[in-house]
């Protein structure tokens, strides 16, 4: 089981994290989820978390004070714990993360809100990381889809055991286009090979269409996919599809198979006895 501590001054803001795989999670024992209000920690009369920043300065700062009595008044961890700080200023979170994650006991998420938070805060946390190259109006959110993006992939949480291996940006590659019934809607067909029954075609079918969608959607992740001997073939499939592959041919031209060597004769065969 993985244990999600929220710091948050808004833990109302998570009951969508009660519904679908999540709950059902939560209900199987694989996964527990808590909410800290550090609010509850401040020391003013008001309970005040914010202040106006030193220098001056638009917006309020979060205190250090309630948040460093909230991490301090946790629960010794069992096993590994990572705090981390929601900030538009770090790591942008990617898959690899997420797998990273899943890994760990407990994940701890601190939550600013307002117009950032005291520099000294920061010294609590493991890591930053943020969602994307844009600020929101607090952390609750990006904490919110790390979380669902860490529970799918922790081993009993989805059905089918190799669904999250085959999810978009596992292994850098998009995922292929997928259908399902009818096979014709209003003229649209199912491409022939999914209807085949031939699974090896329908394989090599899948990873073809993940290489050409990563390629004309993600060119960045293109680069770092790491390709097989087997994905030769259907890249140079490929080049003849869409002529902007070959300027990338150098990613893979160390997969090009050898030309089978022909077995010499002898130039003075032995007569049969």
């Amino acid at each position: 089981m993985i244990q999600f501590t929220v710091l948050t001054l808004f833990p109302e803001m998570f009951t969508p994290l009660n519904e679908s795989i999540l709950k059902r999670a939560q209900e199987a024992g694989l996964v527990k989820i808590q909410f800290v209000n550090f609010r509850d920690y401040a020391i003013s009369k008001h309970k005040n978390v914010d202040d106006v920043p030193y220098g001056g300065g638009a917006g309020m700062l979060l205190k250090p004070e309630p948040i460093f009595a909230a991490i301090r008044d946790l629960p010794q961890p069992c096993g590994r714990r990572r705090i981390i700080l929601m900030s538009p200023q770090g790591d942008v979170f990617r898959q690899e993360k997420a797998k990273e994650w899943s890994e760990q006991e407990e994940l701890v998420f601190i939550c600013g809100h307002y117009e950032g938070f005291d520099e000294r805060i920061r010294e609590l946390a493991d890591e930053e990381v943020s969602l994307g190259d844009y600020v929101l109006t607090g952390g609750e959110l990006a904490a919110m889809v790390m979380i669902d993006a860490v529970v799918r992939l922790i081993h009993g949480v989805l059905g089918e055991g190799t669904s999250a291996e085959e999810d978009s940006h596992s292994n850098s590659l998009l995922e292929y286009p997928q259908y399902t019934r009818p096979a014709d809607f209003e003229g649209r067909q199912v491409p022939g090979i999914l209807l085949s029954g031939h699974h090896a075609l329908i394989k090599r079918w899948r990873r073809k269409e993940s290489l050409r969608r990563t390629f004309l959607r993600r060119p960045d992740l293109f680069k770092a996919i790491p390709f097989g001997v087997d994905d030769y073939p259907l890249l140079e499939e490929l080049i003849l599809e869409h002529e902007e592959f070959a300027a990338y041919q150098a990613l893979w031209k160390h997969l090009r198979p050898l030309p089978k060597r022909r077995r010499k004769t002898s130039p003075h065969p032995q007569e049969k006895q």
